[in-house]
């Protein structure tokens, strides 16, 4: 089985001229794997090998497409984009070939410019599409044969990526697998130092291949993918490593975008020596990001911290045989101030991020500039529960426990400062959201029911869906739901494990979502919508999550429902 990328002329340059039948080349085993090693065979081609993961680059809003061929019917399938540093718009179709060229051939061979129409005036049948910075997937267990193409297009700047395509992905599995926990825990705190654990990857423990993790720091944001972080730490962008004239550009492209012109790229048509580009620019300063790979332990302490500083830590499972790799879902913390702990303090209409270690506590601070007559506190805590006191001037007024999203409205008072104490869960570290404000209008958690749960029709199931409904309020708010397979054996338990809770549906994958709508009713008491979500398999477990985005765009998710379909109808 084959799987090749490449632009149309490449494609029918590779067509023989003889007198033999014309027919696209297959997948020659030795061949293949020799040109694995050779990694710059594919690296300014459109081939997509058969099961080997390629780094490529795109110029802003200049679309690029990849061709390879499956020449069997009922062939698995799978395709996997990694955007780096920039989103990319993404779609895959099929089209037949040409009789000749996809089976072993017989009689004269077609002329070689009506291979060319057959190809090219047919738009093909799309598959599967794309846009966003996800690493995204297309898998299908049975394929048509035909020539499929993968295109690509970034609107916002240059940017690298990576794409993976097999036809044997059971055998594959070049990616590490997650634990069924795929958190990264902070197990210690201090002033300069935190502790990080994670369970091991089934591909070291149960398969016994070589795995090797790699951490990632930095005090800006959780990565997705190791791809964008090696995208981070270019010190030019996405021109750290710069594409050689070839095939694929001209050279008035270079010329264009600051690379020197090749003379002789119109005669050497093959791949260049290695040499260095650049454009003619002032140094960036450097990236206050930092990787460290750590072996096949999975416990490891970042040291030289500064105190009082919050840091961003992205867990990654690196198959050091294939080079690729899995992100485990990162985690952020605070480190402990060098003297007495200080109050944090709050500002008015501003979500603050908050991290709590086991057992510890936080305070902060909140001290309204102008006279109010309420104060509203909004809480959103992302893991365990978390215990929440507030005082005013020294006054206890609020003493609750907090588990998903709460708020509070207390009545205020000139001059007034608040004290907010929070107690983190004694299962494990805390992470939260919190919001003090005076303005009732200047909310940016959406407003919820007080019942979050999603109630399902077991009278209304069926073998392909499942009818469910859940409470909305009197204030218009998007709703989206999302619905993912699930073993039968899933419970409650491995429920409670799933990620953090304040992870909104851009980190979901595009095919579990179901749709998105908006909702509202003056009347609270018939606040209330039902939905019918189709096309799901006979006797299969589903777990359904409903997300709610306020007009601050940050998202809560209701208390996920777990729905099986009937067997027999």
């Amino acid at each position: 089985m084959l799987l090749l990328r490449c632009p149309l002329p490449l494609l029918l340059l590779l067509l023989p001229l003889d007198s033999t039948p014309q027919k696209l080349p297959t997948r020659d085993e030795e061949l293949f794997q020799m040109q694995i090693r050779d990694k710059a065979f594919f690296h300014d081609s459109s081939v997509i090998p058969d099961g080997a993961e390629i780094s490529s680059y795109l110029f802003r809003d200049t679309p690029k497409r990849y061709f390879f061929m499956v020449e069997e019917d009922n062939t698995p399938l799978a395709v996997t984009v990694t955007p780096c540093d920039a989103p990319l718009e993404w779609k895959l179709s099929v089209q037949e070939l040409p009789e000749e060229a996809s089976g072993e051939g017989s009689g004269d061979p077609e002329p070689l410019e009506q291979q060319k129409q057959q190809i090219t005036n047919e738009e093909g049948t799309e598959l599967f599409s794309y846009k966003g910075n996800d690493v995204e997937y297309f898998v299908s267990s049975s394929s048509p044969s035909g020539l499929y193409q993968l295109d690509l297009l970034s609107t916002e700047k240059d940017t690298h990526f990576k794409v993976y395509a097999t036809t044997t992905p059971e055998s594959d599995q070049p990616y590490p697998e997650l634990p069924y926990d795929p958190r990264v825990d902070v197990t210690s705190l201090g002033r300069t130092t935190v502790t990080l654990a994670w369970k091991p990857s089934p591909t070291a423990s149960l398969l016994r291949q070589p795995i090797q993790y790699c951490i990632v720091i930095n005090k800006e944001h959780n990565f997705k993918s190791l791809c964008a972080v090696e995208a981070k730490l270019s010190s030019d962008d996405a021109f750290m490593m710069a594409p050689k004239p070839g095939l694929d550009f001209s050279p008035f492209d270079f010329a264009h975008f600051g690379f020197p012109a090749d003379n002789n790229s119109g005669k050497e048509r093959g791949f260049l020596k290695s040499s260095k580009f650049g454009r003619q620019t002032s140094p960036k300063p450097r990236v206050d990001l930092h990787r460290v790979c750590i072996g096949n332990k999975n416990i490891f302490t970042v040291s030289d911290l500064k105190p009082d500083t919050q840091y961003y830590f992205d867990m990654f499972a690196v198959n050091t045989n294939t080079n690729m790799s899995t992100a485990y879902v990162g985690t952020f913390a605070r480190t402990k101030e060098e003297a007495k702990q200080k109050t944090v303090e709050l500002k008015d209409g501003k979500v603050t991020d908050v991290f709590i270690k086991r057992k510890g506590a936080k305070f902060l601070r909140f001290a309204p500039v102008s006279s109010h007559q309420k104060v509203t506190f909004s809480i959103h805590s992302c893991l365990d529960a978390v215990q929440i006191q507030v005082r005013r001037d020294g006054k206890l007024l609020l003493s609750q426990s907090v588990e998903g999203v709460r708020q509070f409205q207390l009545r205020g008072k000139a001059k007034a400062k608040y004290l907010i104490r929070l107690k983190g869960s004694k299962k494990g570290a805390s992470m939260l959201k919190i919001l003090a404000t005076t303005r009732p209008n200047k909310q940016s958690f959406p407003s919820l029911p007080e019942d979050t749960r999603i109630k399902a029709f077991d009278k209304l199931r069926t073998c392909s869906s499942v009818t469910v409904a859940w409470l909305g309020t009197q204030e218009r708010n998007k709703f989206c739901i999302y619905k993912r397979e699930v073993d039968d054996n899933y419970n409650e338990e491995q429920k409670k494990r799933e990620q953090n809770q304040c992870l909104g549906p851009d980190t979901r994958k595009k095919s579990e979502k179901v749709l998105c709508k908006y909702f509202h009713s003056q009347n609270i008491q018939k606040a209330v919508t039902t939905e019918t979500i189709r096309g799901l398999q006979p006797g299969k477990s589903y777990l359904l999550d409903v997300y709610v985005i306020g007009h601050g765009g940050h998202s809560v998710k209701y208390q996920s429902k777990l729905v099986k379909t009937r067997k027999f109808c």
